[in-house]
């Protein structure tokens, strides 16, 4: 009987269910490739893996065997059996991309500014307000002391990153929007840099990137301290529970953006020269200016019961007197923080801010300093 007979014989017993003789130890006397495979069709490729015998039926030249026609389940037994042997466990990179993104101090994120090259955002910064005529008299002869040289560098450091905006493809852009969600939210896990969660935050769409006009990145680095310092952490939390209030809420992202803005002006306008010269730094004056601000509009939004259509004129009075008396705003903070170490109440009112929270909503019209129009000789609204 030649081999095609045989093929055909053994194909037709099959047919016929009698395939007893196989599953007892009684191959088919012909086709040494078929029969094989008919033998340990049933077995699970990971016994074949512990039995060696995957091996034995795909390594042809190191047993000597070499089947007169390549059979289509050899080939596919094969590449099985190549799968299991290259799986490895994930080390490295690619596992930790599965795993929750690490936060980002401010200072990290301080120091990659400081690191990179910045030139082209500062070709674009005015470190001080140009004053004609009496302006200018007024400010030489009333005005607070300029800034002294040894402090400039870093005052302009802090323009500049006011001028970098938000770069989705740079990874430690991604960490700070991750560590200020993370930190106000109370989450564990990563979220998209797009998305619906950034509304609940209070930015006005589903991209930061698009809020963070006249404040760029630094916007976003005063956020990030106001969160990762464990002294002003607790009043972030507190702020954001008010602006998520059923009546007197407000876009919490939104409104520390627009903070930032009178920072920045205060910067500029040399109102924060007197304090950094006394401090010799310029970087935590203006971070400290910022949160007591942040910390000023929370105080008189709760206890005045303002709601978002007053947004506007609380910050035009806000900046006014940010500017005119920025040693009693800092004065202000530094007795806040000390009530929140003794565990005393909070300065946004004599209990916590209670009362049903609402989701953010959508429809809310928010004004912001850039906004408002002029009232100011002197270039106020310049940003």
């Amino acid at each position: 009987m030649n081999e095609n007979s045989c093929s055909f014989h053994n194909e037709k017993e099959l047919r016929d269910g009698q395939v007893e003789g196989v599953s007892a130890g009684y191959p088919p006397p012909c086709d040494k490739d078929n029969s094989a495979l008919l033998a340990f069709r049933g077995i699970p490729i990971s016994e074949l893996k512990n039995h060696g015998i995957l091996r034995a039926l795909t390594a042809e030249v190191n047993n000597g065997w070499e089947p007169a026609v390549t059979n289509p389940e050899v080939l596919r037994a094969q590449e099985e059996w190549e799968a299991v042997d290259s799986i490895q466990p994930e080390t490295g990179s690619r596992a930790s991309s599965d795993q929750p993104g690490q936060l980002i101090s401010f200072i990290e994120a301080l120091q990659h500014f400081q690191t990179v090259d910045l030139s082209s955002f500062k070709k674009r910064i005015q470190p001080t307000i140009r004053r004609t005529g009496l302006a200018a008299l007024r400010h030489c002869l009333f005005g607070p002391p300029k800034l002294h040289q040894a402090l400039r560098e870093e005052r302009d450091l802090v323009l500049t990153i006011a001028q970098c905006g938000l770069d989705s493809q740079d990874p430690m852009h991604g960490r700070v929007l991750q560590t200020i969600y993370k930190k106000l939210t109370g989450s564990k896990f990563d979220c998209a840099l797009h998305g619906d969660h950034w509304e609940d935050l209070g930015f006005q769409g589903t991209n930061p990137a698009t809020d963070l006009r006249g404040a760029g990145f630094l916007a976003l680095l005063h956020l990030l301290y106001l969160v990762m310092d464990s002294k002003t952490l607790l009043m972030a939390q507190e702020i954001f529970r008010l602006s998520r209030h059923h009546i007197q809420q407000f876009p919490f992202c939104l409104m520390s953006v627009n903070i930032t803005r009178i920072t920045i002006q205060a910067l500029r306008e040399g109102c924060l020269s007197r304090e950094c010269n006394r401090q010799h730094e310029v970087v935590p004056v203006v971070n400290s200016f910022y949160a007591a601000t942040f910390l000023r509009l929370a105080h008189v939004w709760r206890t005045q019961h303002k709601t978002i259509s007053d947004s506007g004129f609380v910050l035009r009075d806000l900046e006014v007197l940010a500017k005119k008396s920025p040693r009693r705003l800092l004065k202000t903070l530094e007795i806040y923080l000390a009530g929140v170490s003794k565990g005393q109440a909070s300065l946004l009112g004599a209990r916590k801010c209670a009362g049903p929270q609402a989701p953010p909503c959508k429809d809310l019209t928010f004004t912001g300093v850039c906004d408002l129009p002029s009232h100011s000789s002197e270039g106020t609204w310049l940003i």
